[in-house]
């Protein structure tokens, strides 16, 4: 009886006892800080007990500041600020003395995607893709006035749903992602698009891989000698893009015009989608968004990607082999948390941006993450413009906002 008594008091303690918690939980980073940004000490590493986090599912996002944390209120600020830092240091370095964010303009919430920037005209020129399906206008802010506008833009000859984008040698480089038999009149497979910007003509540089269409020609980027690797996942035929299920593998792929040849250079992803490089031009970067997915057998189920938090939501860095042809020593760096890591673009720093879930996130080379905007709807893609090119512009399903901060973009020329 002794013994059992001792044991169970012993018991006692340890289930009531907790150790090491992180406190506060969130605060201002400082005496002066901007009620806009927050602090996240020692990042949540150990929270009070009992804390409770709901996983997203097909109609419902979870986003980090839903975390249930009934015995630290502190916590209760996060959902209600524009800036999480969780590397005080540099994350405030990034944000710099003033950092805003804004919402700028209500659009419906059809997915909006592949934002690029033209400077020489100040423009931003953007998707959107279906809903309604076979939708063949792009969008276009022009930035020149005090309060920019935004239009509809049609190109000749139009160019069926992009999906990303990039700025290249005074031509915007888009991967279009859709695919039917009769589209404005014409027939249009998924494939990469130039577009010159001063006279509206588009062109289209790779419709197939040896005469089997792209599933869904994604993102891209242009390399220094003017390859364009670009990914290519199966999203097109879920969302109802195009006529024809997959024919290929989802990979990754290089391709140069020069030549028309065509590269696989990654195959082991199971949505591989955004895809960046590095300023030195020595490392990739390129995201697993399997955990966004769907069945491709009608007969397995309906049409759509539906999301499953156990799947894959992972940014992968690569180094560049030295003849530049070929990707190496592949690593993941950040696991998304929230949402599926989107968009992705390389600062010219070179920290890592992602759009993710009701947000963006920025992270260093080794995938640390630094920082996150928040914002009140689903964030795809965005794009760097200004002339110092320190102003973020966001874009996605029912709103499109923008940042003002230090962190600077790449030139592309």
């Amino acid at each position: 009886m002794y013994f059992s008594i001792v044991l169970g008091a012993f018991g006692c303690g340890l289930v009531s006892a907790q150790t090491g918690v992180t406190q506060p939980l969130a605060q201002l980073c400082n005496a002066t800080s901007l009620p806009n940004v927050l602090c996240l000490n020692n990042y949540t590493a150990v929270m009070p007990y009992h804390f409770s986090r709901n996983v997203s599912n097909a109609t419902y996002m979870s986003v980090f500041g839903s975390t249930s944390v009934p015995n630290d209120t502190t916590f209760d600020q996060v959902n209600k600020t524009d800036f999480l830092v969780f590397d005080r240091k540099r994350g405030l370095d990034l944000l710099g003395p003033s950092p805003s964010y804004k919402f700028v303009f209500v659009v419906n919430k059809s997915v909006h995607e592949a934002p690029v920037y033209v400077a020489s005209q100040n423009k931003l020129y953007f998707s959107q893709l279906a809903p309604p399906p076979g939708y063949l206008p792009q969008l276009v802010i022009d930035l020149n006035p005090t309060d920019p506008t935004l239009s509809p833009y049609l190109s000749d000859p139009p160019v069926y749903a992009p999906n990303g984008g990039t700025f290249h040698d005074g031509k915007i480089y888009w991967g279009a992602s859709g695919g039917n038999n009769s589209i404005g009149g014409t027939e249009q497979r998924s494939g990469i698009r130039t577009l010159d910007p001063l006279t509206n003509k588009s062109t289209t540089l790779l419709n197939n891989y040896f005469g089997f269409y792209f599933n869904t020609v994604n993102d891209l980027v242009v390399s220094k000698n003017g390859d364009v690797w670009f990914t290519d996942p199966q999203y097109a035929w879920m969302n109802a893009l195009t006529d024809t299920a997959p024919q290929l593998e989802s990979a990754t792929y290089r391709f140069r015009p020069s030549t028309g040849a065509v590269y696989v250079v990654e195959d082991s992803l199971l949505q591989p989608n955004g895809i960046g490089i590095s300023p030195s031009g020595k490392t990739f970067y390129i995201s697993d968004t399997g955990a966004q997915s769907g069945p491709i057998d009608r007969s397995v189920g309906p049409r759509g990607a539906f999301f499953n938090a156990t799947g894959k939501r992972t940014i992968y860095a690569y180094d560049l082999n030295d003849k530049g042809t070929s990707l190496l020593n592949k690593r993941p760096i950040y696991l998304a948390q929230d949402g599926i890591p989107d968009g992705l673009k390389v600062a010219q720093n070179g920290y890592v941006v992602t759009a993710a879930g009701e947000g963006v996130d920025v992270l260093d080379e080794d995938g640390t993450l630094l920082v996150r905007v928040q914002t009140n709807y689903t964030v795809q893609n965005f794009a760097w413009t200004g002339k110092n090119l320190t102003t973020l512009w966001m874009f996605g399903s029912g709103g499109i906002s923008k940042v003002e901060w230090n962190l600077q973009g790449q030139r592309l020329q």
